[in-house]
């Protein structure tokens, strides 16, 4: 099987790569990267890597010859800074995508699979579950979540269009791993903020909004499901995450906290409005929004048509990236995972 990675040096992609080395059913794979790495590294060694922006106007030909022959593409190429210029995000988080399809409509790929999110899920229950028929229309108030939700529009009508090729959606939770921890890092806190501290310091009570419940998933899990739906050649959607899930007393275990006191949301994001306003840290509201809003996945379907399962705790997930923190963790050989100074 030849496989087609987009984005194939970042936290998801570098997982997907570690994963391939154990798949007997994908013989050669080829990653499409902005900046690409050291090819001579782990996991990026033996890949037939091209440079390709998917951001650029006219890739789309460019696209369609690489993929010329592939059994499937796994599409991830996503931006999230810089968030005070949303044109550019959309550039590569929307047009990129509209492009590859195309590039994948020409070379008549039979397997399509993008990676979305949880993100892109309107507002639904904390305490309940959902199954992936929940309605994919974002939160508003997210460009993230706004521009996921216009990908899951835009690959409803490649499959209307398409109905030759097996589509797939893969919606995961947060994506954590130690070695993405500066990357996290510079995407979410910026370069002003400190934050090896958060490795190093157990809180002694941690304030956080109660309606702040989310789900995370360890990339080598999502990776995992990611390789399977490959093999397997199985269409739709799946939601991945780990378990527990991330409400407030989970997180306060994470940070070590010895007790949790809630506090209003409003004042929250207020405070996160003026910070990212003033550019001294990177996180917009809206990811705040996010985790307020979107519903508690059921990861059903992928348990049961994938046979998967995840093998790290969330809770775990999330420490390792902590833990990373502290030391400045990273991944020398991918520049979007390079190590923090």
């Amino acid at each position: 099987m030849r496989l087609v990675i987009i984005g194939a040096t970042g936290n998801i992609g570098t997982a997907v790569l570690r994963r391939l080395r154990d798949s007997d059913a994908v013989t050669e794979v080829v990653g499409v990267a902005r900046r690409q790495p050291e090819s001579r590294a782990e996991p990026y060694r033996g890949v037939d890597w091209r440079a390709v922006d998917v951001s650029q106007s006219g890739v789309a030909p460019e696209l369609a010859s690489i993929l010329e022959g592939a059994d499937a593409v796994v599409h991830l190429a996503w931006l999230l800074q810089p968030n005070h210029r949303e044109r550019e995000l959309w550039a590569t988080n929307v047009d990129g995508l509209r492009r590859v399809l195309a590039g994948a409509a020409a070379a008549r790929v039979p397997h399509v699979v993008v990676v979305s999110s949880v993100g892109a899920y309107s507002r639904g229950p904390k305490h309940t579950r959902v199954d992936e028929s929940w309605p994919t229309g974002g939160i508003h108030t997210s460009h993230y979540s706004r521009h996921k939700a216009v990908d899951e529009r835009l690959l409803d009508e490649f499959e209307g269009e398409h109905r030759d090729v097996v589509v797939t959606r893969v919606r995961p939770g947060l994506v954590f791993q130690r070695g993405a921890a500066s990357e996290i890092a510079g995407l979410f806190a910026g370069s002003l903020l400190p934050v090896r501290w958060l490795g190093r310091v157990r809180i002694p009570i941690l304030t956080v909004p109660s309606q702040v419940i989310s789900q995370a998933v360890h990339a080598d899990d999502l990776a995992d499901a990611i390789v399977r739906i490959v093999e397997q050649r199985a269409g739709g959607a799946f939601n991945v995450a780990g378990e527990p899930v991330l409400d407030p007393q989970a997180l306060g275990q994470v940070v070590g906290a010895r007790r949790v006191v809630p506090v209003r949301l409003v004042v929250v994001r207020a405070l996160m409005w003026i910070t990212w306003k003033l550019r001294l840290q990177a996180s917009d509201p809206g990811w705040l929004d996010i985790a307020a809003n979107v519903p508690v996945m059921s990861t059903e379907r992928a348990r049961s048509v994938l046979g998967w399962s995840p093998r790290h705790r969330s809770t775990d997930a999330m420490r390792e990236v902590l833990d990373g923190l502290a030391d400045g963790a990273g991944v020398e050989a991918s520049p979007p995972l390079a190590p923090r100074a």
